[in-house]
């Protein structure tokens, strides 16, 4: 919940590109609900700037960290309600699926993952945090998925 991670491409069925990436931060000293609303907020204002045709998003399932997986579940929560709230299609993606696509192997590290990052967009410098690098690999999956042939078509 403190950092979530979100990036725009543009995808015309053959190349993708960076529109725009970035993170939303919130304070770990707020209340709970504080920080969920300011989440809701920057997504909204995302999605109502960019006007995404489709949403592709971390699939919860399963988290390590017991304490987190809650908070987690809520901030994910709220921006699948802003995404169903706009009538936005939403892509659902495992971290190991996102791994599998982009390299081949669905235990890849991150140094792997964000290779093929640079590869897939033709650059050589990523955004600084994990969360933002990831939400463009997940983004990325969507455009190499089934689902990303389909709506082309």
């Amino acid at each position: 919940m403190a950092i979530v991670g979100y990036c725009i491409l543009d995808y015309d069925g053959k190349s993708v590109e960076l529109t725009h990436s970035g993170s939303i931060r919130t304070e770990k000293g707020q209340r709970e609900a504080a920080r969920l609303l300011e989440i809701f907020n920057d997504i909204t204002f995302i999605v109502e700037k960019y006007q995404p045709d489709v949403c592709a998003i971390e699939k919860l399932f399963f988290v390590h960290n017991q304490t987190t997986v809650m908070p987690v579940a809520h901030a994910r929560g709220v921006i699948l309600t802003v995404l169903e709230q706009h009538g936005i299609p939403i892509y659902e993606y495992t971290p190991m699926e996102v791994k599998k696509v982009l390299t081949g192997y669905g235990r890849a590290d991150k140094k792997e993952v964000e290779q093929m990052v640079k590869l897939s967009l033709n650059c050589d410098k990523l955004p600084k945090l994990d969360d933002t690098i990831d939400s463009i690999a997940i983004a990325i999956s969507y455009t190499r998925s089934p689902d990303a042939l389909a709506g082309m078509k």
